[in-house]
């Protein structure tokens, strides 16, 4: 975490940190560069990004707010920090998911290892799987911390593999609900285990924002709830609302957590 501005440190530290999330595949210039005003409008913390190069320069280019590129692959994070990314996030596995492939812990530390010795100056955050049980994600979590990561994120059940099974899947908001569930439920376990700063994604939204706090979360991850927005002024009005409500940490609305055989 020392690695990370002076700023952010002080955003994790008051447990509200916030991360939106442009999309791992979204390559749309001119979709990228509304959220990215949205968020630096409505005073995001800082904003995740492809790990493509001309969109890093180009965000850098008019953007104040810290970048965070993701990907699993080196030679693009490596290419990304040189073009001008703050933050690296090993992570967004979804690829892999719709593939049917699950990375193991060991391997995430390799890769983790390997992303270090690329850049050893640039602050790393490492997504702690869904589809590992609770001491599977604990174990990953002290490994990573002593090895120098400074930022861990943790993620819901990844639903798109499933979708002819589900029954939920035609309730967004119950599989949104599920999905956080899970993400919450890491985050507090991981959280009672581990001294870094925790982000929780995957189905965050303005209602249940103001709960993460109590499960042990330094920040969210917002993504698709700022995606869908279709204006620059809706997307800072969402992000606005996200904020002022990330901060009336008084406001506890309880989520169902899940067992831990996720």
């Amino acid at each position: 975490m020392s690695l990370l501005s002076s700023n952010l440190r002080n955003h994790f530290k008051n447990q509200k940190a916030i991360k939106i999330i442009a999309g791992i595949n979204n390559t749309s210039i001119s979709q990228i560069s509304k959220i990215a005003q949205a968020a630096e409008l409505a005073n995001a913390s800082y904003i995740d990004i492809a790990a493509n190069v001309k969109i890093v320069k180009f965000i850098k280019s008019f953007s104040c707010l810290p970048v965070c590129i993701s990907s699993i692959e080196p030679v693009d994070i490596y290419n990304c920090v040189i073009a001008g990314a703050d933050i690296i996030e090993v992570g967004n596995y979804d690829f892999f998911y719709s593939k049917g492939i699950y990375i193991s812990s060991n391997d995430i530390i390799k890769l983790v290892k390997e992303i270090k010795s690329l850049v050893c100056n640039i602050p790393i955050c490492v997504t702690v799987p869904y589809y590992l049980n609770l001491d599977e994600q604990v174990f990953l979590a002290k490994n990573l911390e002593f090895i120098g990561v400074d930022l861990l994120q943790t993620e819901g059940v990844y639903y798109s593999n499933y979708s002819k099974s589900l029954s939920c899947i035609n309730d967004l908001h119950l599989c949104f609900s599920n999905s956080l569930s899970a993400s919450l439920l890491s985050t507090y376990v991981i959280s009672q285990n581990v001294k870094l700063p925790i982000i929780t994604a995957s189905g965050v939204t303005d209602i249940f924002t103001s709960c993460t706090s109590s499960y042990g979360a330094s920040g969210v991850g917002i993504g698709s709830a700022v995606n869908k927005k279709k204006s620059l002024a809706e997307m800072t009005k969402y992000i606005n609302q996200i904020r002022h409500t990330l901060m009336n940490k008084h406001k506890n609305i309880s989520v169902y957590l899940p067992n831990n055989n996720i």
